[in-house]
């Protein structure tokens, strides 16, 4: 294929996940080799188109890197430059700096960036691409809550941890005879606890598409109790809430893109479960175990696709246009539409019925 492509730049936004580096490989191999393209890394993420940090890429800064879990790049969660935290004498400020990541990409002769993140990145990049710049989006995040696309990488990996470590809880769980609360990561999406808690045999899975009672959950491990299985386990998302009652924030933070960070609903449905049942409880919360080490097989084979489509989309000159997975095809969909909705389990969804068909109980 030719193109008239010159200068590309790659950045990764938001949180790390496994399958990051895979990306970054699948774009920046052919476009040396094939194109004889030079391709600027941007570090930080967004951050680093604001503050003016990269560094061009070689072909051995992207070799052997494939199985390796975060970004080379390093990344950012807090540098959206259309609301940049800037630390000045009145405390912090969020400002606009979007002017000042324009003046970077102009100075660094970009034909085009591909920038590969979740809904936040997304967001940025069709503001940017509204603005005029050639900007891509590559779909990635552990929570797998992106629209416009059947699945994200990082998710099965992600799924994967959640699994061994619910694996791993069974046998400790039943010789003690106790209840495993196990809390995973996934915001407003429920996708890697309910497909972790699949996988894994859990008990019950309390998601945030299912507001739950919590007498339907004291019932389900008494009624275990009783039957002689002395051990249970629930897998809770972090954004899993009771019906009467609100998400557990553990802090806000006006830097982030997203000020809302969840967390603390493991330890309060493990408090309440043993309080209200007499049965001994422990609490796993899995954190940023599930976003650290190695890709699976199918991120890192998803994750080179993705980067691969997002080259030839670039020399397509198609900006504005985000990767995306439809059933088998990775094929490209218009980045506004990509953000219109967050893609949340639906309630008729077969992992639901699937779930509920094996026994396990949602707490509704």
């Amino acid at each position: 294929m030719k193109s008239n492509l010159k200068t590309i730049g790659i950045l990764t936004g938001g949180g790390d996940c496994p399958g990051l580096n895979a990306v970054i490989r699948s774009i920046a191999n052919p476009a040396m080799k094939e194109f004889d393209c030079r391709v600027i890394g941007i570090l930080d993420g967004f951050e680093g188109l604001v503050e003016g940090k990269m560094r061009e890429l070689a072909s051995h800064d992207v070799t052997g890197i494939l199985n390796i879990g975060g970004t080379i790049l390093g990344t950012s969660n807090k540098g959206n430059p259309f609301k940049f935290p800037v630390e000045t004498p009145r405390g912090i400020e969020v400002l606009d700096y979007s002017n000042q990541a324009v003046k970077n990409y102009r100075n660094w002769n970009l034909d085009a960036l591909i920038a590969i993140g979740g809904d936040g990145t997304m967001h940025i990049v069709n503001k940017f691409s509204e603005l005029g710049l050639n900007f891509i989006g590559v779909p990635k995040t552990i929570d797998n809550d992106l629209s416009a696309t059947d699945v994200t990488f990082g998710y099965d990996s992600a799924v994967s941890v959640a699994t061994e470590a619910i694996d791993r809880l069974q046998t400790t769980a039943s010789a003690h005879h106790r209840v495993m609360v196990v809390e995973v990561m996934g915001r407003y999406a429920g996708w890697i606890a309910l497909g972790a808690g699949i996988a894994g045999g859990a008990d019950v899975i309390l998601i945030p598409e299912i507001p739950f009672k919590w007498e339907k959950v004291y019932e389900h491990v008494l009624l275990r109790s009783k039957h002689g299985n002395r051990s249970s386990i629930i897998c809770v998302a972090e954004g899993a809430k009771p019906s009467e009652g609100n998400i557990v924030v553990k802090e806000i933070d006006n830097k982030r893109t997203d000020p809302v960070r969840l967390g603390g609903i493991g330890d309060l449905v493990g408090r309440k479960i043993e309080e209200s049942t007499g049965l001994e409880t422990r609490v796993v919360v899995l954190g940023h175990v599930l976003r650290g080490g190695s890709p699976t097989p199918y991120d890192r084979i998803l994750a080179t696709r993705f980067g691969a489509v997002a080259l030839e989309t670039a020399a397509e000159g198609k900006f504005g246009h985000m990767v995306s997975l439809r059933g088998t095809e990775v094929i490209t969909v218009p980045v506004k539409e990509a953000i219109l909705e967050l893609h949340t389990v639906p309630l008729d969804s077969q992992y639901i019925k699937s779930a509920r068909a094996v026994g396990t109980d949602f707490g509704d």
